[in-house]
């Protein structure tokens, strides 16, 4: 085989992965849904059923699958070219051939654990995917951005507790519907507030992929 043909099989092969990406990436986003939303669902459903709105047989209302629906997609929309900045390109590199390894293996997993009632992250599931691709693969792992990563992942546990503790005194301290008002409030300022430091340096599709999205890379 010549230098020639082998440059377009290579061709090829990575047309034909991106295509298969497609399929890929849409299994990973029904198997978002399918964990990730359910996790929301779940502690909606069971916040009605404590406070009696709901009895222990009833199912999920559909004004909280729609509610949860919305919320996933809207976090999705505002923070996701940043997830996608530092999952595709900071962590290892990847191709087409990469990706659609690290998608049909990420989908796998999480809807493997869903369909046995086990929640998982899909960030974190995805996020070893990646990895597992790059050491499979022989590349460069960038383990300062996996360690940061796994900072997050730990904060995430104690820094929600600390917040839903916080939410839950002052609703109770003020009481009501009252109560119910400012927490959603405030919760809204804060998510505000993150979100306008967050555009200082935007991500979006056209810059997603720009050079320095990856470390040492030059301009």
């Amino acid at each position: 085989m010549s230098v020639q043909e082998f440059i377009r099989e290579c061709r090829q092969a990575g047309r034909g992965f991106r295509v298969g990406q497609i399929a890929s990436s849409s299994l990973v986003s029904l198997a978002h849904g399918t964990n990730d939303a359910q996790k929301t669902m779940g502690i909606i459903t069971l916040a009605l059923i404590v406070n009696h709105d709901l009895t222990p047989r009833s199912g999920t209302p559909r004004w909280v699958v729609a509610l949860c629906a919305t919320a996933i997609a809207v976090g999705t929309y505002t923070g996701g070219w940043r997830i996608i900045r530092t999952l595709g390109r900071r962590v290892t590199s990847l191709g087409p051939a990469q990706g659609f390894a690290a998608e049909a293996t990420t989908s796998a997993v999480i809807l493997g654990a869903a369909s046995m009632g086990y929640a998982v992250s899909t960030t974190q599931a995805s996020s070893g995917s990646i990895v597992g691709v790059g050491l499979g693969r022989r590349t460069p792992v960038r383990w300062r951005v996996v360690g940061r990563m796994l900072v997050a992942w730990l904060l995430t546990i104690p820094c929600g507790a600390a917040c839903g503790g916080v939410a839950v005194a002052v609703a109770d301290g003020v009481g009501g519907l009252p109560g119910v008002t400012v927490t959603t409030a405030g919760a809204a300022v804060i998510f505000g507030a993150l979100y306008a430091i967050s555009r200082r340096a935007p991500v979006t599709a056209r810059n997603v992929n720009a050079p320095d999205a990856v470390p040492g890379a030059s301009p």
